[in-house]
């Protein structure tokens, strides 16, 4: 029997704690205020018996004790995530078919999670999964060759499709970790290091080329890269800089210890990640995957990039309104 006191919220703030070191930064990942974070903490401390957080360190970092109990408890609560999408998706059983388009943008995290959560509810069904870019997903769906879709997009409607919000993606700049960068420096081209441009068929390419040019800032496109893990290899080797997006920068893990990443100067730029489904698909059926959604990527994008880039925490989040 778990001791008296020891709860799953406590133990999801002391998670939020131990990466962000914050109690800010806790609070903005947990929901909660800060002093409700203090109070969680304090708690599970009482609870357990040890010390779990060194409150004395800037920023603060799990004790000894506390590294032991996280690994653990970060297995369990892994594991309760999981289930919560288990049971929480609606039955789609009574289902015949099912396509759904995601960008590839998350191939290495939600994308084989989605795929899982979906596949265990849709028994009856002919379920087909693709990724590909934004652009191809948005037209295979007005097309109805596609009867749902995961895909970025600039702010505004899209012509025979209803959209369902799930996360604001906001633009930022990740150049070489070796260097004195800042963003002014390198919009300015104040130094060698070239811009790495996505491909311009990519729709990030055209949204990044649309807020370069509302700012009067013209970069020679020396480079011009349609892989996006590429791209970041790139920037990781010190062969340039680039724009792109938190979610992208989480999907590039093993270059960040040769990335450094900066907010624009405009924090106002994003794209929109949404799901679309074809009109005859309006009702339960997309409000139920757009909010499997919106938990997979609070909790396997959203709040590790915050938690490394606590900066973040005011223009990376979910949008939560439906149509």
């Amino acid at each position: 029997m778990l001791r008296k006191g020891l709860t799953l919220r406590g133990i999801e703030v002391f998670e939020a704690l131990a990466q962000s070191g914050s109690v800010a930064q806790a609070a903005q990942i947990t929901g909660l205020s800060q002093p409700a974070v203090s109070q969680q903490m304090r708690n599970l401390e009482t609870a357990v018996g040890v010390a779990l957080i060194d409150h004395s360190r800037r920023p603060m970092q799990p004790t000894t004790a506390g590294q032991m109990f996280l690994r653990r408890a970060a297995v369990a609560l892994s594991e309760l995530r999981q289930a919560q999408s288990d049971v929480t998706v609606m039955d789609l059983a009574h289902l015949e078919e099912l396509s759904l388009g995601i960008i590839d943008d998350f191939d290495d995290t939600v994308t084989p999670r989605l795929a899982t959560i979906l596949g265990d509810s849709l028994t009856g069904c002919r379920f087909r999964m693709i990724t590909a870019g934004s652009y191809e997903l948005i037209q295979a769906v007005q097309a109805q060759t596609l009867q749902m879709a995961v895909s970025a997009h600039a702010d505004g409607p899209i012509d025979a499709v209803d959209a369902y919000p799930l996360a604001r993606d906001p633009f930022i700049i990740v150049a070489p970790a070796d260097g004195d960068h800042t963003a002014q420096s390198l919009l300015a081209q104040q130094g060698p290091l070239p811009f790495l441009h996505y491909a311009t068929e990519q729709l990030i390419a055209s949204q990044i080329n649309d807020h370069l040019t509302a700012q009067r800032i013209n970069l020679p496109t020396k480079f011009e890269i349609g892989s996006h893990l590429a791209l970041m290899a790139m920037v990781a080797r010190g062969m340039g800089w680039a724009i792109t997006t938190p979610l992208g920068y989480m999907r590039a893990a093993r270059f960040h210890d040769g990335m450094q990443a900066f907010a624009l100067p405009n924090p106002d730029v994003a794209r929109r990640i949404s799901l679309f489904a074809g009109a005859e698909w309006s009702g339960p059926v997309p409000r139920d995957i757009a909010q499997t959604m919106r938990r997979l990527l609070q909790d396997h994008m959203i709040a590790p990039a915050i938690a490394k880039l606590p900066w973040l925490t005011d223009s990376l989040y979910l949008i939560e309104d439906t149509p």
